[in-house]
Formats: structure tokens, sequence, C-alpha cells
């Protein structure tokens, strides 16, 4: 009974450290936008592809609202359709600063391209910590 409840404690720990670990696994390498971003979400990694050991990097294009919404969001290019879902989604659930009142915006369709990485992306620390 021991040893059960021992197995069961090893397989939690990992559990929780593949969770932990998968915050920093997805990384945004760049926007084509001028539009400021109010909310930025980073995609999950996918839990098949975390599982099977794939990476890949997927672009997303669409066009902000003048409320500073994304719509007309689709994938440009893709190493692996298993990413796309996750890059929307965080495209869709992100928002940009609304234009004011009379604020013309250039029209040009935005895009962000996501980096699936199984390697853990390095965090810059503010000056001074």
């Amino acid at each position: 009974m021991m040893l059960r409840s021992a197995s069961r404690f090893a397989i939690a720990a990992v559990l929780a450290a593949s969770a932990a670990a998968a915050t920093d696994d997805v990384e945004q390498v760049d926007s084509s936008t001028d539009r400021v971003p109010l909310h930025t979400m980073i995609p999950d990694y996918p839990q098949v592809a975390r599982r099977d050991r794939i990476e890949g990097e997927v672009q997303v294009c669409f066009d902000i609202t003048r409320d500073g919404l994304p719509q007309r969001i689709a994938v440009r290019k893709s190493t692996n359709r298993l990413f796309e879902k996750p890059a929307r989604k965080a495209v869709r659930d992100s928002t940009w600063v609304p234009l004011k009142k009379g604020e013309v915006d250039a029209g040009i369709k935005a895009c962000r391209t996501f980096r699936f990485s199984l390697v853990p992306v390095q965090k810059d620390e503010p000056d001074g910590q």
C-alpha cells in the first residue's frame, strides 16, 4: 500500500512539473502591426504535440477592428496543423487599444508568428533584479 501511494505521488509530481513548464514553451516571434496590444495571449502547447515531441511555428494573420478586437483570423503558414487551433485561439483572445474618434487605421492586415518549442523560452529580467 505504501508503494502505491509513493507511485501516485511521483506521478502527480511529474504532471505538476510538466504543467508548470507548459507556460514557457511558446514564444511570440513577431507581430506586424503598429496597433498597441492591451492583452496578448500566448497559445497553449497541445498535449499531443508535447507527448510526441513535436515542435513547430504558426503565422496567423487577422484584421483589428476599431474597438481593438481581432477579426477574420486565418492561418497563413504552419509547420504542423496541431498548432493552428491554439494559435488562432490566442489571437482571438488578445485585444488591442481601441482607435480614438477620428483616428485613422492603415487597414493593413496584422500577422503574428508563434514558435512552439520544447525548450523553455528565456525570459528577459528587468534591470536591477
